[in-house]
């Protein structure tokens, strides 16, 4: 049974002064001090299929084991975007036993946080263009604008447009592109920010442009920081909701996992970190993309030392990483990425071998042999079809690590270092390729940001399905080279963007997408929101 959110509130030691009311099942939360103290633990997976692992399920369930426990535990997701909501990949909420709820409701506008980030982004874009008509005082070079509008809905039709049209004196016909919402900067800066006025600082510190000497333009000399901040004064607080059997769960941001970093917000982590003894959280996409960049850049800019860290995997996902659909052969994508998170990060993992109903005893004791001869600790858990009771095991395994760990943090790369060389060494060290080319653009760009950016962390945009740049090399690919196409500075959120590979900033909908096979009947009751 779903409790009201009150209850669950308290579950946390928080009182009716600390939550904002949402309706009965969802609240924002409001505390001053924060004192993260709980024990953190991140939830990744090897390079997963088009449908996923079912790491959003597996975080679910093992919040669930510990609850069973007796646990006081809180999970920390990111919230769905509407583009794989009504796109291909569907809603983000878990499934089966192990899901949080009001489901449609997170899936959906929730409490209105990616509608107030499109909003603030859209704003600015608005700014930057009335500025320009307005005389352009600041000699904004039309060629050079680099901050773009957003949309939270996948359409391709938007990825290059022409803006400016109407024939207005002062109007200027130039190119623009939407992105969608969770790839705007203003939802990266969100889930960096520490409290209300760094994320004010932040977007002031936020490049629109560059001048026709191709010096910035920042948020701030439009004035818009304040406006902006504003229109995130609520969406800056996380969100509580609770999963099918109870456990608190935080929900907040949501960041593209390529071109961003692809984690929930600090806030949110820390705030889960304050309120309960053990917090889950998950990054996206495979380890060696949202994992790293959680370490990377959400730990290195928050001070956050995970204690435990989870690859989740599938049989079918294992088969998928071999041409010959042999879990040996597929072994060694998983074996790669335990690897990264033992002797790049230092930090401890335990395999969790999501169960699906159709794989067969003889595949599962070949993996964990395969675990064993590796001297990989693995456990089989199954949250969808068991929820919490499929995962006390794990959670077992887990309060085990957790307990022993002192271990700290460490880095693929040294801030101190240039673009480039902090480029080769995530390239090299956690992809496993050989070496970086760049192309001419990419090359320009970087020496311009070496005088902006000092210290920046980087952000690796290409592919979730394969450690390369090429989503068709599978399993772990030997002596591939890393194409950088493109570079770009993201000052507000304070990381630099190095594009590898064809990435869309502006999903596309499926030929069948899912908003297809969904229905609402009078007394507004949905169907097909999956």
């Amino acid at each position: 049974m779903i409790l009201k959110i009150d209850k669950i509130a308290k579950k946390l030691g928080l009182s009716d002064e600390n939550i904002e009311l949402y309706g009965n099942y969802k609240a924002k939360i409001k505390l001053k001090k924060l004192n993260p103290k709980g024990k953190l633990i991140l939830v990744s997976s090897i390079n997963p299929t088009t449908s996923g692992e079912g790491k959003t399920t597996v975080s679910i369930g093992l919040a669930d084991g510990f609850n069973l426990l007796e646990k006081k535990v809180c999970l920390a997701l990111r919230e769905p975007s509407l583009g794989p909501v009504f796109g291909m990949k569907g809603g983000a909420t878990g499934g089966g036993k192990a899901s949080i709820v009001p489901s449609d409701d997170i899936n959906l506008h929730f409490t209105g946080d990616f509608h107030a980030i499109t909003s603030a982004n859209n704003l600015l874009c608005a700014l930057i263009d009335n500025h320009i008509f307005h005389g352009n005082a600041l000699s904004i070079d039309c060629e050079k604008i680099v901050f773009n509008r957003c949309l939270d809905i996948n359409d391709r039709a938007l990825r290059n447009i022409t803006i400016g049209q109407d024939g207005l004196q002062n109007s200027q016909p130039r190119n623009e592109s939407f992105s969608i919402t969770a790839a705007s900067e203003i939802m990266a800066i969100l889930c960096l920010a520490r409290d209300i006025n760094d994320l004010k600082t932040r977007l002031g510190r936020l490049i629109v442009a560059f001048d026709k000497e191709d010096k910035p333009i920042y948020a701030s000399d439009l004035k818009a920081e304040e406006a902006m901040t504003i229109l995130l004064k609520d969406a800056i607080k996380p969100n509580l909701v609770q999963t099918l059997s109870n456990t608190p769960c935080i929900v907040h941001g949501g960041p593209f996992a390529n071109i961003a970093h692809g984690c929930n917000s600090i806030i949110a982590t820390e705030t889960a970190m304050t309120l309960a003894d053990y917090v889950i959280t998950e990054a996206g996409f495979g380890a060696e993309l949202g994992g790293e960049k959680f370490f990377d850049v959400k730990c290195r800019l928050s001070g956050l030392n995970p204690s435990a860290v989870i690859i989740v995997a599938t049989i079918k996902a294992i088969k998928l990483h071999s041409q010959k659909e042999s879990l040996e052969e597929g072994f060694e994508n998983l074996e790669k990425h335990v690897e990264n998170i033992n002797k790049i990060f230092n930090k401890k993992v335990i395999v969790a071998l999501n169960k699906f109903e159709n794989d067969s005893q003889d595949d599962i004791e070949k993996f964990l042999l395969l675990c064993l001869q590796k001297n990989i600790c693995c456990t089989v858990c199954s949250p969808y079809i068991d929820g919490g009771e499929g995962c006390v095991r794990l959670a077992q395994e887990v309060i085990k690590l957790c307990e022993k760990d002192n271990s700290k943090l460490k880095f693929a790369y040294k801030l101190e270092d240039d673009i480039e060389t902090k480029i080769f060494d995530i390239a090299s060290k956690v992809y496993g390729a050989i070496d970086v080319i760049y192309s001419t653009i990419a090359k320009e760009k970087i020496e311009k940001y070496e005088k902006i950016a000092k210290n920046f962390p980087v952000v690796i945009a290409k592919t979730q399905y394969s450690l390369s740049d090429n989503p068709k090399l599978i399993g772990r690919p030997k002596n591939f080279i890393i194409k950088i196409n493109d570079v770009e500075i993201k000052n507000g959120a304070c990381f630099i963007v190095a594009k590898a590979g064809k990435i869309f900033l502006m999903p596309g909908l499926s030929k069948v997408p899912n908003s297809e096979n969904m229905k609402i009947n009078s007394d507004g009751k949905i169907e097909g929101l999956k």
